[in-house]
């Protein structure tokens, strides 16, 4: 059992990596250039699982993405040369346990590449609910387009945004929110006042939020308390008119609530994420005009995901150097992982 959850620079280790993960994904995760990078401080093998061999027992690093398997008990009884995960995708919590810090391991992840990203699309659907988009192209393909210049709903004007949660996406939308002058309001039971402070947002609680929120935006983790944390009752709360953005998880709204909302035509929503993923195509929020649904595709997709990649391989170099890893999970913030 490893006594250190720290690379110590005083010791020369020969590092050897392996990678294990959906094999349809991983010429775009670790394309040729990224993995000469990897090659440049650590010999690479690719392993279709981790079910036991040579190269696993003597691995130090094991780079996972997409589709990579638990990381157990078992599998590090197999690897007991491992000193780190490295991560090139999201969330770790379906890959790496407890086990895997309980013996010292690093672990790391590139979910910060994905911050700015899905940052980036939760405003541009802010953008568009600001501007009634949804409403106004309906109108258009009706014929029934109106004067939109004396139309105070039309825009930012003084529109509250309240954000769900003060992740690494979360934050990112605010401070671009708040870089535009945007008033925004704040739920999150973890963040501190003095982090809402350095943001530049009020802290509250969600009934208020809700109740104050024209654009409600969501960027929480899955927990057994945040399932449907925007049930019937809090979408009540939104005023006439508002607009639900989704880009986090699905299972964070009531999914026939808000239809019911939707079908009213009270209110309108932006979804990259639904319950169930993906929405069958019955659905009755497909056939809404003031609904909006994108196919999970905030996140880094197709030519972008090698981000992923590269990103795992500089923690290789950083963890070679003996320096801090970049993104690097602790224990503590497992339970609280999207």
């Amino acid at each position: 059992m490893q006594s250190t959850s720290e690379p110590s620079p005083a010791v020369a280790v020969t590092h050897r990596a392996v990678v294990c993960m959906d094999r349809r994904l991983k010429p775009a995760v670790f394309p040729e250039p990224v993995r000469a990078r990897i090659a440049a401080a650590a010999p690479l093998v690719d392993l279709d699982d981790l079910a036991g061999s040579p190269e696993l027992a003597e691995a130090t690093v094991l780079f996972t993405s997409w589709g990579a398997p638990l990381i157990d008990a078992a599998v590090l009884d197999r690897a007991p040369n491992l000193r780190a995960v490295l991560h090139a995708a999201g969330s770790v919590k379906d890959v790496v346990g407890p086990d895997v810090f309980d013996r010292g391991l690093l672990v790391s992840s590139a979910a910060g590449e994905m911050a700015d990203p899905v940052a980036a699309v939760a405003y541009a659907f802010i953008i568009l609910a600001a501007k009634k988009s949804l409403t106004l192209s309906q109108n258009y393909r009706e014929g029934t387009v109106a004067a939109r210049h004396d139309r105070p709903d039309i825009g930012f004007g003084d529109k509250t945004i309240g954000v769900v949660g003060a992740s690494r996406i979360g934050q990112a939308l605010i401070r671009r929110l708040r870089a535009d002058g945007r008033r925004v309001v704040l739920y999150d039971p973890y963040c501190t006042p003095a982090v809402a402070a350095e943001l530049g947002v009020e802290l509250t609680d969600l009934d208020s939020l809700c109740a104050r929120s024209d654009i409600l935006s969501l960027h929480a983790p899955i927990l057994p308390s945040t399932v449907h944390m925007i049930d019937a009752a809090r979408l009540r709360l939104l005023p006439d008119g508002a607009a639900v953005v989704n880009t986090a998880r699905g299972r964070l709204v009531d999914t026939e609530a808000l239809l019911a909302e939707c079908a009213s035509g009270r209110l309108e929503a932006y979804l990259d994420v639904t319950d169930p993923e993906p929405l069958p195509p019955e659905h009755g929020l497909h056939h809404l005009p003031n609904v909006f649904l994108t196919p999970h595709m905030a996140g880094t997709e197709g030519a972008d995901l090698d981000l992923m990649g590269r990103f795992a391989a500089e923690e290789l170099h950083r963890l070679v150097a003996g320096e801090p890893l970049r993104g690097q999970v602790h224990a503590d913030r497992l339970p609280r992982l999207a």
